[in-house]
């Protein structure tokens, strides 16, 4: 397929060569691109030929001798996205009410964006030719949402019919040496217990190419009406995943030196059981999949708050969160008020748009924050965790906003002061405190 190209830097080689925005590749070396990624592999073997087809038509060949070609793309997948075929009984984007703009009922099922930007894909979408080029490229590492080795369970749990069968490229990607991290959502009575077992006795067979196996807790929204009947974890139930995974990853470290298999952070909560320390977690593999986030954010404020000689620059400061983080968020201001001479407040975020069993961060709302937040003396500044917005990657009023497409600049308007998102990084959140 030919991708069009979005810009070209001005000076570079191909803009030189008079290829400009509108213009579209047709290949390198004779091989279509499809996405970025077969753009950047091709592209490693240069000095290549680049084959481009101006907007008028008339085609032309550039022998390249380097990848520093200048040339943009107007996404990284140059194609469209591929949408999820699986009906999954725990699925979130099921449980969103109406009225919501159309992009978050997208459900993408890309391999492209689990090695681009770290999503997980269940290889049930995914084609021979997409297998055979994830071997041949070897691109790893490849995050996997598993949810069961059990085949007729994961039919089951995620309404294809391909689901089980699908579970035999796991091993072809062994065998070929591709690194995995896989996931397993875990619904009480359906896939843990003794099928949660199971599941890591078959994913630890596969070791060294599967990494690593985090279990996180189905999250349910108040919009399950007519969904399938699933149940949220208790104290008790969260307590027995946890015990089956410690088991399994305490022989398993015996034999190998890590772990393996980490409960999400959202267990040790429910089952109300104190945060194990890092050593737990290894070099901490699923970190972005909420599995030693608490312990590595609490390790890396009290690092950076005992080194840390600054006064704050504000008087006060109000920290908002999601109830599951706020006990620590709170720990965090009790010990740094003192020392950087800051007043600090911390309101935990009560999520009235999905329901209150929902209480991670990421999951709330601009008016939820707006709502409880309204009247109250919230100081100087107002820090909201990062993950609470749509951009991940951008702390811009400007361009981010909240999951109720409410602005970070219509936040500031209504509460009247900075509206500062802060990633996982205890470092940056001390920063941030400080005013710096």
């Amino acid at each position: 397929m030919a991708v069009q190209i979005e810009s070209v830097k001005p000076f570079s080689r191909c803009w030189f060569w008079g290829v400009r925005a509108g213009d579209t590749l047709l290949s390198v070396d004779g091989k279509e691109i499809e996405d970025i990624l077969d753009y950047d592999f091709y592209m490693s073997f240069a000095p290549v030929t680049m084959e481009f087809q101006c907007k008028n038509g008339k085609k032309r060949s550039i022998r390249m001798p380097s990848s520093d070609t200048g040339l943009s793309f107007h996404t990284y997948l140059m194609d469209k996205q591929q949408r999820c075929r699986n009906k999954c009984i725990f699925c979130f984007i099921d449980q969103l009410p109406k009225g919501m703009r159309e992009s978050l009922y997208f459900k993408d099922d890309d391999s492209r964006l689990s090695f681009l930007f770290g999503n997980y894909i269940t290889l049930t979408n995914i084609s021979e030719h997409e297998v055979q080029r994830i071997i041949d490229m070897h691109i790893s590492p490849v995050n996997i949402s598993v949810h069961t080795m059990n085949p007729e369970l994961r039919v089951k749990m995620m309404g294809n019919r391909f689901a089980g069968e699908s579970l035999a490229i796991l091993k072809r990607f062994a065998k070929a040496g591709i690194k995995m991290n896989t996931q397993l959502v875990l619904c009480p009575g359906i896939n843990d217990g003794k099928e949660l077992e199971y599941s890591l006795q078959e994913l630890s067979a596969l070791y060294p190419a599967v990494q690593s196996v985090a279990a996180v807790p189905v999250g349910l929204t108040k919009y399950r009406e007519g969904l399938y009947p699933l149940t949220a974890y208790t104290k008790e139930t969260a307590g027995e995943v946890i015990d089956i995974m410690e088991r399994f990853s305490n022989d398993f470290r015996k034999n190998h030196g890590v772990g393996f298999c980490y409960p999400a952070d959202e267990f040790f909560l429910k089952a109300e059981r104190p945060m194990p320390s890092a050593e737990y977690y290894d070099d901490y593999p699923q970190l972005d999949n909420g599995v030693g986030l608490w312990t590595s954010l609490r390790d890396e404020f009290f690092e950076a708050l005992s080194a840390c000689k600054q006064k704050s620059r504000y008087q006060k400061v109000t920290m908002a969160t999601g109830t599951a983080a706020f006990p620590l968020i709170y720990e965090f201001a009790k010990a740094a008020q003192e020392k950087i001479g800051c007043e600090i407040s911390v309101v935990p975020i009560v999520n009235h748009f999905f329901g209150e069993t929902i209480t991670v961060a990421g999951l709330l709302t601009g008016q939820d924050l707006l709502d409880q937040l309204k009247g109250k003396d919230l100081g100087d500044a107002l820090l909201i965790p990062l993950v609470m917005t749509i951009d991940y990657t951008s702390h811009s009023t400007d361009k981010n906003k909240f999951l109720d497409d409410i602005t970070l600049k219509g936040a500031e308007a209504a509460l009247k002061l900075p509206v500062i998102p802060t990633g996982n990084r205890g470092e940056e959140l001390l920063r941030n405190l400080l005013g710096v």
